[in-house]
């Protein structure tokens, strides 16, 4: 059975919680680091270390810069500082430039998985088209500030790689938390969400929930991540959790940083829901009546029987009722609009509660017949299906009624 990854963002995403939360959930770290040394970009090194976030044990994916291309926060996208105002500042510092044909070039001189390739690429393709609509620009012309640093490089590429090791196909994402404000980059102040994130939730169909949090918990990065890979925004009705990770922000703002990762398999729902279509009939012949229902029983209804009702002003008539499966809906509703009078179906779905029920084959003295075997907690009901005690009468010159006493009087002596 497929295995889906379900991201919980109850405290937002960036990129270095979602590497977290992947190598958590069991990415190989020595891949991540084997093919992160591969890329051609320097002036960084990778820790990854266990850290409590309220009690928890969490994985934390740290992008370290040397001094030349200073780090900044992760989990926030920018570096802040609270002013007077009680908005956040952004501490902007100095970072190298780059556009999109660039950051494409990097990652694809680099040693990662073709695959890994395509997911960064992806992910990066997000971010320019959220970056040029934002700054009225085309993709290939935009030049990333901060999301193009080299941190920011390897969060993606790594998220990229360890999507790739563990071999996620399916990603659910319902919907992102996030914060609301005011933040001050260096274009002065904008609001939460910013407006790359607002972008991309609007370009991709990224649902948002704002919070009361006054902070950014979706950054631009984490944003065109699941934008990149979101395949689904529905948990399905019933799933079993094979295994979860947990990816450690780098701030709380009041509740707990963390990216919840989930490895999940659906679970088949044992549903036996079927359909009733029914509808009234008064001006068609008893003949034609009975064409129907063998015209509705050929094409897979279960069941197929008619009610005498009396309809307005007393005209008698026939209430037609049909029992089938959802997929058979339409088919037998054009038979019946075909072939009858009628201009309206009703239709409802039902529960039912059955018996376990099987068929068998039976050697009996008339021959072999086929019978329907149904499970009781007390033991077996068998009944001979009609099709073989016809054939037997046919055959035999018996009556239906005889044949069906005899293999039913064999069924009790001795058994199937």
């Amino acid at each position: 059975m497929d295995k889906s990854l379900y991201l919980e963002c109850y405290s937002g995403i960036s990129g270095d919680m979602t590497v977290a939360a992947l190598l958590d959930l069991g990415a190989d770290e020595n891949i991540l680091k084997e093919q992160l040394r591969s890329l051609p970009v320097d002036g960084y090194e990778v820790r990854i270390r266990r850290v409590k976030k309220s009690g928890l044990d969490t994985c934390d994916f740290n992008v370290l810069l040397d001094a030349e291309h200073e780090n900044h926060d992760h989990d926030n996208e920018y570096l802040y500082a609270h002013d007077h105002s009680g908005a956040q500042e952004h501490m902007h510092t100095h970072h190298e430039h780059r556009g999109l044909p660039e950051i494409l070039d990097i990652i694809n001189h680099s040693e990662l998985t073709e695959h890994a390739k395509e997911i960064a690429a992806d992910i990066f393709q997000v971010l320019a088209g959220a970056e040029a609509k934002a700054h009225g620009t085309t993709p290939e012309e935009v030049h990333f500030h901060e999301v193009g640093t080299v941190d920011s490089i390897v969060d993606i590429a790594a998220s990229a790689i360890c999507l790739d090791n563990l071999g996620i196909t399916n990603v659910i994402v319902p919907e992102l938390y996030e914060g609301k404000g005011l933040i001050r980059c260096q274009h002065g102040m904008i609001p939460v969400p910013v407006p790359a994130t607002v972008n991309i939730a609007q370009m991709h169909g990224l649902p948002l929930h704002i919070t009361e949090v006054e902070a950014e918990l979706v950054t631009p990065t984490g944003a065109a991540i699941v934008a990149a890979i979101r395949t689904s925004d529905r948990l399905p009705a019933r799933y079993r959790i094979v295994k979860t990770g947990l990816g450690a922000g780098k701030r709380d703002y009041g509740r707990t940083s963390i990216l919840r990762a989930m490895l999940i398999e659906e679970e088949s729902v044992s549903s036996d829901d079927i359909y009733k279509l029914e509808t009234n009939i008064d001006d068609c012949t008893g003949e034609a009546l009975g064409y129907v229902m063998e015209r509705l029983l050929e094409a897979g209804a279960r069941d197929v029987h008619y009610i005498p009702v009396y309809m307005k002003k007393n005209r008698p008539a026939y209430q037609l009722n049909i029992i089938c499966r959802e997929e058979q809906i339409a088919c037998l509703e054009e038979i019946i609009f075909k072939e009858t009078t009628t201009i309206g179906i009703r239709r409802v779905k039902m529960e039912r509660t059955v018996l376990k029920r099987e068929i068998r084959k039976m050697k009996t003295s008339l021959g072999e017949v086929r019978v329907k075997v149904c499970g009781l907690e007390d033991g077996e009901r068998i009944y001979p299906e009609y099709e073989s005690v016809a054939a037997i009468s046919r055959e035999k010159g018996m009556s239906y009624q005889k044949v069906w006493d005899l293999i039913c009087k064999e069924v009790r002596d001795g058994g199937l």
